[in-house]
Order: structure tokens, then sequence, then C-alpha cells
């Protein structure tokens, strides 16, 4: 499939996806100078040695050596292959898969969307057969227009309707087993073999991705049963930590968002979108993650939680708390709503209507009162020992927030909660904190950052000479990599394919690439040579620090690089035939002279003559 995905929209994609939002999501990240840290998520540490950079769209860990793309992190850290994680991403950045992409069947993945399709037309036909089923939906409150709108079905009460309609033959249970829709029965008992309908007189809902493609289902028993609601299991298209109920609904219906609500049930979420609240979502049956919100705030920058007033409603808004704390940034708002006790969203927006029910979404609890709030409710701040603890309760809450505005202005107003001022409580949270290492392996291996100044470029220069940074060819493209607007400075990269040197091929490729993109990144370089051998190799001289910080001094080595390249071409050639010659046929004096002093010229080992070429055939060395 990889293959078959135009190039141009593998740029595209990489060019809109931001690396730090989708690590951000699954990492707890911290800024820290132009780039941003965490501990590894691919080994376990306790120093961060996990690095991503804004600028080259790359991550990289000191520790371990994982480093890539933001495609080679969701395919390292979700476990997916190249099809599945550009699928993953264009979702996310709302692109359209192109068609070659699409018909191209080799994950099945087409084919199991297709199938899912069909059974949810399947389910919505046995609703309209069924009169105990409409007259439940009708029981509910449901109107025609919502049930067509959210494609609702019915599971008719059987072992087999699905199995019966679907699974004709072996491979076709199979690709039903493989979405959920049925089970194998299990033979080592005393059951009888074959499978059966996981979902039985139950009302559906189907679960659609941005594309309205119909991903999974959740049933609701119709009369008394249990579980009252069942999901499809975790499938090859479905992950329930990633998907939102509704989200699709209401994105059909606008395209900018004041806000998103995030309620609980299948059933809250079509309620209140038929009562003209249609910015409510739900999770599926898990607590909010941050894979959840991160979908979000690219739709919009508040959110507000909406729970029970019960045990169990404060439990879980206390889990989404948690959740939602890494991705606290500036400008983001987090907001949390307590039903009156007695109510869920459904039966709280049928009793009283909309615009009662949105009274109570505009009172919500920003996240900054509901975290003082709770913690108030903890300790008694009236006595010193009471103050106390409110601080050290508060400390990991605080430290899981990223560096900004609002979590300064919080810690403002939690200091004068305990009487504390702002500075007295960040030192006695540093104190309390584990002692950090006096420089991060990262500052140990590579020496600080430069600051763009004189001194920051001279800090480089020493790095590099200290690391021994390798040969001109391979300093030449790593500064295509780390600044590849400065290909542009080579006025004519052809002129490269005189110099008969391995690896110089790879270089005036990676010139011209980089020349021809508007707004290339180290990235999208880097995706451009993913199926080809010499990726490994690219990528790992991505994850070095750049020879030098901007990219007009780039520019301006490059053009060196390629300058020198092309000097030590005719030397180089003249030698190589020389060499080739003493081999074959031998040499006369003036020839070996001039052999000697070429091979001495060009710093090549020994000065013997007769001593056969060692040039080695790495396409980067």
């Amino acid at each position: 499939m990889a293959g078959r995905i135009p190039q141009t929209f593998i740029d595209d994609l990489v060019a809109r996806s931001d690396i730090v939002d989708i690590i951000g999501a699954r990492v707890p990240l911290k800024k820290s100078g132009r780039e941003f840290k965490a501990c590894c998520p691919f080994h376990s540490e306790k120093t961060p040695s996990f690095w991503v950079s804004p600028d080259k769209q790359f991550y990289h860990c000191f520790g371990c050596g994982a480093h890539g793309t933001v495609l080679g992190f969701l395919m390292q850290y979700e476990k997916l292959g190249f099809p599945e994680a550009v699928e993953d991403l264009a979702e996310r950045a709302g692109l359209e898969l192109p068609s070659e992409a699409r018909s191209a069947g080799d994950s099945g993945h087409v084919d199991l969307y297709e199938l899912n399709g069909a059974a949810a037309r399947f389910f919505t036909q046995s609703l309209q057969d069924s009169e105990r089923a409409l007259a439940y939906v009708q029981h509910r409150g449901i109107d025609a227009a919502t049930v067509q709108r959210f494609a609702l079905g019915y599971a008719p009460d059987g072992w087999s309707a699905v199995l019966t309609r679907f699974g004709a033959g072996e491979q076709e249970r199979r690709r039903l087993q493989a979405v959920g829709l049925i089970i194998e029965r299990d033979t080592r008992g005393a059951g009888q073999a074959g499978w059966y309908d996981r979902f039985r007189d139950r009302l559906m809902f189907p679960i659609r991705d941005g594309r309205g493609r119909v991903l999974a289902f959740g049933g609701r028993v119709i009369d008394a049963g249990d579980p009252k609601y069942l999901n499809s299991p975790e499938s090859a298209l479905f992950h329930k930590g990633r998907e939102l109920y509704g989200l699709y609904e209401a994105r059909q219906t606008r395209a900018d968002f004041k806000r998103l609500l995030i309620v609980e049930g299948y059933m809250d979420v079509v309620r209140l979108h038929q009562a003209g609240i249609n910015y409510a979502v739900a999770t599926l049956g898990t607590a909010t993650t941050q894979e959840h919100l991160n979908k979000i705030f690219r739709l919009t920058s508040e959110v507000v939680f909406s729970f029970d007033g019960d045990r169990a409603g404060r439990a879980a808004a206390w889990r989404a708390l948690e959740n939602a704390l890494p991705m606290a940034r500036d400008g983001r708002q987090l907001k949390f709503l307590f039903l009156p006790e007695g109510h869920d969203p459904d039966s709280l927006v049928a009793a009283a209507g909309r615009e009662a029910f949105e009274a109570h979404v505009e009172a919500a609890l920003p996240l900054s009162e509901y975290i003082l709030k709770q913690l108030r409710e903890q300790v008694d701040v009236a006595h010193p020992e009471g103050g106390a603890r409110l601080a050290a309760l508060a400390r990991p809450l605080f430290a899981a927030m990223p560096d900004g505005i609002y979590r300064e202005l919080l810690t403002d107003r939690l200091a004068a909660e305990i009487h504390l001022s702002p500075q007295r409580l960040k030192t006695l949270w540093l104190a309390g904190a584990p002692k950090r290492e006096t420089a991060t392996k990262r500052e140990t291996a590579t020496g600080p950052e430069p600051d763009g100044s004189g001194h920051g470029q001279k800090m480089y220069s020493r790095i590099a000479v200290r690391a021994g940074r390798g040969n001109l060819l391979r300093q030449a493209i790593a500064l295509v990599l780390h600044h590849p607007a400065a290909a542009r400075a080579v006025a004519d990269p052809a002129i490269l394919a005189a110099v008969d040197t391995p690896g110089v091929p790879v270089l005036q490729e990676l010139i011209e690439q980089a020349a021809g993109m508007p707004e290339a990144t180290t990235a999208m370089l880097l995706e451009r040579w993913r199926d080809r051998r010499e990726f490994a190799r690219l990528a790992e001289l991505a994850a070095i620090d750049p020879l030098v910080p901007d990219g007009q001094a780039a520019a301006a080595e490059l053009v060196m690089a390629v300058e020198k390249l092309l000097q030590e071409c005719g030397p180089r050639r003249r030698m190589d035939d020389l060499l080739r010659k003493a081999q074959e046929t031998g040499l006369n004096f003036e020839e070996k002279a001039e052999l000697s002093l070429l091979l001495k010229s060009t710093g090549r080992p020994g000065s013997e003559p007769n001593r056969p070429s060692d040039h080695g055939n790495r396409p980067i060395r």
C-alpha cells in the first residue's frame, strides 16, 4: 500500500500534522528551549532523554536510540503498519485518502468497513420491521429524524440473525469475528461448536469515524438485562480510547464549535442533539483519554465534562481531570458540569428543555475551581497542617500541567488559598521533588543548545570537532536534513553527477527534493526515503544535533561542501585510474610519483603505488 499512496499526499499529510500534538496526546511533554522533552515511552527511565523537535518534526531518544517522524511514532507506539499510520493521520488531519490508497486492500480494512456498513443497514431495516423496537424508541422520546440522522438500528432477538445474513462461509465468518459482530463458541466444554451473534435484542448505535465509516457498534438492551450497554470489542478498525460517539454527527451540523460537551452515554448524545444541543459527544465506556482531548482541541478550545452528581460521577470526573491536566495549555478551557441528583443528560433535557440544560453548561466549574474545590474537601486549611497537606496534594497535579501562564495563574490562586507567596510555594514543591542530575543526558552528550549568539556558534563548532562528525559527504547530507531550505543555495545540484563517489547521488537527490518543496521539514524529506535502503542511515543523521544552528549558516556550509566535493572529483578520479592501471599493467616512474602525491593529498592510508583501491561501497559513510 505504501507504494500506491502518492508522495505528494504524504508530503501534505506530514506538513499538516504537528508531531508535538500527536506525541503530546500520549506522552506528557514539557517545553525545554526550542524543543520538548519527556521520559521515553519506549524504555523505562527516570530522567527524560526523549526529545521532540517542532522545527524538524522529528523525535529522538538519547537513551534507547528510538527516533523518527510523526508516522514513525504512530507505527512504533500504536504498533501500526505504514498504511494504517497514514490512514490514522489522514483522519486526524481531515484529509480524504486518495483512491489509489483506498483501493489497495492489503490490510483488508476496506472490506471490514464495507461489512460494518452493510451490518448497520441491516440493523436499520430490522428496526423498521420490529414493532417492539420502534415502540421502545418512541417511549424514549426519539423522533424519526433523529433515528435517521444517527442511523439507529435494532439487533433481532435471536442467536444468528447477523450470522445467517452475512456468514455463509468460513471466510465470511472470520471477517464478522474480526469486527466483533459474532463470537466463536468455546468448544472446550460441553457447549455446541459454532458461532453466535454478539448483539441480540438491542437498540444499535453505529460508531462512525470522521469520514462517516462505521467502525463498531454500541447496543442497549430493550428491556431488562445485563450488561445494559454492550460495545464492539477493539479491532483493527476500532480503538475505544480514540473514538468519540456523536462527533461525526456534530461535524455534519457545523464546522466550528464554541465548545464540545462530553457526556457518558449514547442515549445522552442522541437526546441532546435532538434538543438542539448538537455539540455533545460521548466516550465509549472508558474514561476520557488524552487522545480524545487532542482530537477535540483540534476543533474547539473549550471542553465541558458532564457527569452525574452521584459518587460514581464524581470519581469519573476526577479520572477525567487527571487525564486532562497535561492538555491544560494556555488558551484552552476545561470545565466540569455536575447534574442535579437523579438526572442524567437524557432525563434532564427531557424534563427541563434546551435552555435550562444550557444554563447548567454555562455554569460549569472551570478546571481551576474544580481542583481547589476537591482539594478543600480533603483538608482543613484553617490550620497550618491543612495548608501543608493541601500543597502536598496539589503538587503532582500541577506537575502534570504544561508550563505557561495558565499554570502560573493557578499556582497564584493556590498560594493565596494557603496564605503563601507563589514563590514560596514553588520553593516548597521543588524541595520535595526528587533530586535532578546536574545535566541531562542530552547536555552531557552534546553540550548546551546554542543561543543564536557568536558564543553559541563557537560552542557548536567545538562540539562538532570533539564528536568527530564524520566525512564531508555525511556532513553535507546532515546539513540538508536539518536545514532543508539551505538546499536552495546550491544553484545546480546536477553538477554533483560528475562526482564518482558512493553516496553523492543520495546527496544530490536530497538537495533536489528539498529545493523543490516550498516548506520542507526534516520529516517530509525522510518520508520520501522510507521504503529505500538509505532510510535508516538518513534517520540516524537526522537524530544528531545540527552542525550549525541556523539556515543561513547551513546554506553557506552546504555550498562550500559541494564545491569541495567537486574539487576533489578530478584528483580522485585520476587516482582511481592510476590504481586500476597499477593492478592491471603497472605504472611508470612518473605515474608512481603522481599516484603517491594523490594518495597523500587525499589522506588515503599508505603510498604504495601497487596497493589496490580500498574504496568502500556504503552509500552514506
